[in-house]
This record gives C-alpha cells, structure tokens and sequence, in this order.
C-alpha cells in the first residue's frame, strides 16, 4: 500500500489539506480494513513523510520511507534525500520496521537526466529515434548510476536500514549499492509476447525483488497502454493540476481487475513470494489505482465513506490466510498525482 502525503511542483502543493487525525485515522483503515502490514510513504515534505511515516510504524506497520522528488536538479534532490535519510533512521532507531526508497523514476520525473522539460517531453526524446535509443539508453544508464552512487552513499550515512530505488528497465541500474532490487513494470500489448520471460529474468538476483507499480486504469483499452495509461487526462499548465480527461473513454472496470489481477498472479508465480489476491474497485478511469489486496474477511467499502475504504466496492470472495509482506496502493478519493505502489516478495 502507498499512502500520499502530497507531491511538490515547481512549489506548489498536490494535496492541499493534511491533518494528522485523518492521516492516522487513513493509516488505521489501511491496517484494518484493508489488512495492509506495510506501507509506502510518498511525498515530497519532508516534515508530511516522517509525520506519516510515525504514525505507521505506531500502528506496527512496516514503512517504506520514500521521498518523491520532481522536476528538482541532481544536488536538490541529495539534499532531500539527506534530511528523509536522518528522520528515517530516527524512526529505526525508535523500533520500526523501516526501508528507504530513494526515489522514483528519477530519471523521467526529474531534470539533469535526459533532455526535455516535462516527463512527456524526456520519454519522447529517448523513444524518438529508434536507430539510436540503445545508444541513448546506455548513456542515460551511465548517468543514473553515477547519480545513484552518490545518494546512496548520501543516504547510508544517515540510515542504517534496507536501502532501494524504484526503476524503470531502460534506467539500466546498477543495483550494487542497494539491499533491495525494486521496479516499476507495466505491462503493454508491445511487451505482452515477453513480459512473463522478463519478469523471470528479474526474478533471478539474487536480491529481494520489490514490484512497486503495475495494473491499468478502469477505461476500455487501458491495458494494451502500458506507461501511457494517464495520457488521457489534461493538465493545467501552470499549477500541472488535473482538470479534465481529453476525450471520451468507455469506463471498463472488468478490465480494471483482470489487469491487475493478472499481474498480482504472475508476480507470485515468478518471484515466489506471499500471494496477493486484487479486489474490484470503483476507481477514477484514469488512475491505476489497487493491485494486490488480501482480506481474511469481506471488505464492504460502498457501504462507508471514509476517504479510503470508500474507494472500494463490495469484496466478492472472502479470502483467509496471512496477508503479502507489502501491499500496492489504494486510492484515495482527496489525493491528487497519484503514482504508485509496493507488492514484494523474497525468492527462496
């Protein structure tokens, strides 16, 4: 499960309210009702992460501590990863559960990687010339890593715990200096042939494997989309705040749940790790929203409103046994931006 605490853009603010009752009153449904025993806690203030984050691990949920930097500069994003490093490990050293993640995508999300000034405009520029793409992305390869080097170093010598990054494949990590081997895979009709192979081969390290995105949004088609799934919303311009799909989209939450129904299956199935069973939800056409959820018991979330639980529709299937080690986000309906989140197993 991934909770938003809010993403900072060129200053601005994605989730505008956050109070500390409804964040822990949030966490606690979280454990409940969804019966999640981890967490990833994203965002981009450092004081909104450790207050998120405390009130977790108080709740005996294990945080995965992950400060999203976007659109900031590589020495901008050091010196956040530098603060979230030292309140991370004051929250270790107090008993918790704790695994930092430094970053998301960084690459994409962020400036001094690739050319371009948005992420659209830095993928395009990466995909656009297919005579040179595996030139262009083994220099990006080289730029990563000798970035990653440095904040991991940054990071461990503030943090103690498990150390990992969230990546995209063409990003070409190097996963030396971190304990845990984490992606993003998102499964389009491009890659459909090949994606069971690759999970396979990722599978292989002998590193714990962390899958902290996959699924597709609930519109007919979504699924052969791949990372351009959330194309279909339009943006402001200044303040990058969602205002409206682009067109027509034919709402398809079959597709929704088989999607991400398939992907938590063939997760287990490859990695070997605990089983993650998805449940349906009624969720914004746009967003990828749940993807893995296990209950011992029935979740009835259309009959309460509460800002997470309210996400969901009634679980068909009740399900006992013990829950996966971590959980990939649900949505909620007062965030905004959302990107998202973890399943992870350890192979035998």
């Amino acid at each position: 499960m991934t909770y938003d605490t809010g993403f900072v853009v060129h200053g601005q603010m994605s989730r505008e309210h956050f109070h500390p009752e409804v964040v822990r009153r949030e966490l606690a449904i979280i454990r409940d009702d969804l019966h999640c025993n981890a967490i990833q806690i994203i965002g981009g203030d450092p004081d909104r992460l450790e207050l998120a984050a405390t009130a977790a691990a108080e709740l005996g949920l294990e945080v995965w501590f992950s400060p999203y930097p976007l659109e900031l500069g590589p020495e901008q994003i050091l010196t956040l990863f530098r603060d979230c490093a030292e309140r991370a490990e004051r929250l270790r050293q107090q008993g918790a559960g704790v695994v930092f993640v430094a970053g998301v995508e960084l690459s994409v999300m962020n400036r001094g990687f690739l050319p371009g000034e948005s992420p659209e405009e830095r993928v395009e520029q990466l995909m656009s010339r297919p005579e040179r793409r595996a030139e262009a992305m083994r220099e990006l390869g080289v730029r990563i890593n000798a970035f990653l080097r440095d904040a991991a170093a940054a990071v461990r010598e503030r943090f103690q715990g498990k150390l990992t990054y969230a990546s995209i494949q063409f990003e070409q990590v190097d996963w030396t200096p971190f304990d845990i081997v984490t992606f993003e895979l998102i499964r389009s009709a491009e890659v459909a042939d090949r994606f069971r192979d690759a999970v396979r081969t990722l599978a292989r390290d002998p590193k714990p494997l962390a899958i902290t995105g996959f699924g597709t949004a609930a519109y007919r088609g979504a699924g052969d989309r791949g990372g351009r799934v959330l194309e279909v919303v339009e943006y402001d311009p200044g303040t990058r705040a969602p205002v409206r799909l682009n067109g027509v989209y034919e709402r398809d939450e079959a597709g929704h749940f088989l999607g991400c129904r398939r992907g938590s299956g063939l997760f287990r199935d490859q990695c070997a790790g605990p089983p993650a069973d998805p449940r349906p939800l009624r969720a914004d056409l746009s967003d990828t929203a749940v993807r893995g959820v296990r209950a011992p018991r029935p979740v009835h979330g259309t009959a309460n409103r509460d800002p997470v639980s309210g996400a969901y529709r009634r679980a068909r299937r009740p399900h006992g046994g013990r829950p996966p080690l971590s959980l990939a986000r649900v949505r909620c309906s007062h965030l905004r931006h959302q990107r998202p989140r973890p399943v992870w197993g350890r192979r035998p």
